[in-house]
């Protein structure tokens, strides 16, 4: 009997070493070690056998066994292994293919604007001011001389969310809130945001815009300090053969005021000039609400809207198109940065 098992178990070794697959090595195992295996069968055989001769054949049954065992463990491990390298394989990827391109986006026409001027100022010694959007009525309009019951107002009229809140009309407020954490020392800023007013909306209107405000406050400031900065941006902007002329105006915050025109070639050869931006000088109350003596500082201010600037820039016709997210007219401002 114990012959005929040690041939029984070589076979069955065999056949282990012999598999190619895992679902083959499984079969092999479920044939001769399950409840109805071979081993199975050949424990039967044991009642037939002499009390003496049960026990050494019992043994030798459980070391074929283990053996059996030892080797399907062995070999799936191995063909397990076989499968991963197979899988890795096929699966390797091949740098040296061409990658996939993704659509590639731009920035904005009215963020090329924005970073366009802040490095222009920057360059000129100017910091970056930023502020809330839901400002106080007391620095949107009280601390830039508009007070609660000013005419001026119904020229910025805005969106209230209580009687002190509201959206701002103008990047102004971050100007005052800068004077203020300067306590009474020279500055000179820019603040760029977004400002809402109860417009309606047409070609050349819109309830939000983008603003970019300048303030510089110092002794010795003029008015023929603040022309100088702002020729050199329009010719930053438009080119080195622009010239500027500064026609007198009225706003609350500024005495004197003026509107800035820029001078551009007309179809017929001649010179003509377009509006971009009002300035003047910072009227001496709003000094004084800011925490600066007039009597020692003077400063000009100014404000330019971004999207008049990006349509005279770019010839576009309606300020419409930059809010409404259409790619027929953004993907034309690639690469022009």
């Amino acid at each position: 009997m114990t012959d005929t098992l040690q041939a029984l178990t070589s076979s069955i070794l065999g056949e282990i070493n012999d598999a190619k697959t895992l679902d083959a090595l499984e079969q092999i195992r479920v044939r001769a070690l399950g409840k109805k295996g071979t081993l199975a069968g050949v424990m039967q055989t044991l009642r037939t056998l002499s009390p003496e001769e049960r026990p050494v054949f019992g043994q030798a049954v459980n070391n074929a066994k283990e053996d059996l065992e030892n080797a399907i463990r062995e070999k799936k491990d191995m063909l397990e292994k076989e499968k991963l390298m197979k899988n890795l394989e096929d699966g390797r990827i091949d740098v040296t293919l061409p990658g996939v391109r993704f659509p590639k986006g731009t920035v904005h026409p009215l963020t090329q604007v924005i970073e366009d001027l802040e490095d222009f100022f920057v360059g000129l010694g100017y910091e970056i001011e930023d502020g809330p959007e839901l400002e106080n009525d007391h620095y949107n309009f009280e601390m830039m001389n508009l007070s609660k019951d000013h005419p001026a107002r119904a020229m910025q009229d805005s969106f209230y969310t209580d009687e002190t809140m509201l959206l701002r009309t103008h990047t102004s407020p971050v100007q005052a809130r800068a004077m203020l954490k300067r306590k009474g020392q020279p500055l000179r800023i820019i603040c760029p945001g977004k400002v809402y007013r109860r417009d309606d909306d047409d070609p050349t209107h819109s309830h939000q815009f983008m603003q970019i405000e300048g303030l510089l406050i110092d002794q010795g400031v003029s008015m023929a300090s603040l022309r100088d900065v702002l020729k050199q941006m329009a010719r930053h902007l438009f080119g080195e053969d622009r010239d500027i002329r500064l026609r007198p105006s009225y706003f609350p915050f500024t005495e004197p005021s003026v509107e800035v025109d820029v001078s551009y070639v007309k179809k017929d050869g001649t010179t003509g000039y377009i509006e971009i931006l009002g300035a003047g000088m910072v009227h001496p109350n709003v000094l004084k609400m800011g925490g600066y003596d007039p009597d020692v500082y003077r400063g000009f201010a100014f404000g330019v809207g971004v999207e008049r600037i990006a349509i005279l820039k770019y010839g576009i016709d309606d300020i419409r198109h930059f809010y409404t997210n259409d790619l027929r007219f953004l993907n034309q401002f690639k690469g022009v940065e």
